[in-house]
């Protein structure tokens, strides 16, 4: 006679959920010494490059070279300083979202916008 499969299979069933609960305990344990190891690792964040962002979040809409495409084109803009930097905080209407540029870097990305022909 063969011995029953289903006394193994519990058994590391039971093995398994005891080390999720105990592997679980210690995380709760470690959470406040992981929390501040993050807060103290804090990076200084490196320069904001504007083209480089712009090359990642804008080219899909404003195409290739920021012409247009689908939606409106950027270069020679008539767009203020202001307009532009309320515009890339709070969207438009028109389906281009807000808060894409980080707030501190709003003046570096509206400046590169206005200085490109």
């Amino acid at each position: 006679m063969g011995k029953n499969p289903i006394v193994p299979f519990l058994l590391i069933m039971a093995l398994g959920i005891g080390l999720i609960f105990f592997m679980s305990l210690y995380g709760l344990d470690q959470k406040d010494e992981i929390a501040n190891e993050d807060t103290e690792n804090t990076e200084v964040a490196a320069d904001f490059d504007a083209a480089s962002f712009s090359d990642a979040k804008c080219v899909s809409c404003h195409g290739g070279n920021l012409e247009g495409g689908g939606a409106p084109g950027l270069v020679g803009t008539a767009l203020s300083k202001e307009e532009l930097k309320d515009i890339m905080k709070n969207g438009t209407d028109g389906g281009m979202p807000g808060g894409l540029v980080p707030d501190a870097d709003l003046e570096a990305m509206a400046d590169y916008i206005l200085s490109l022909e």
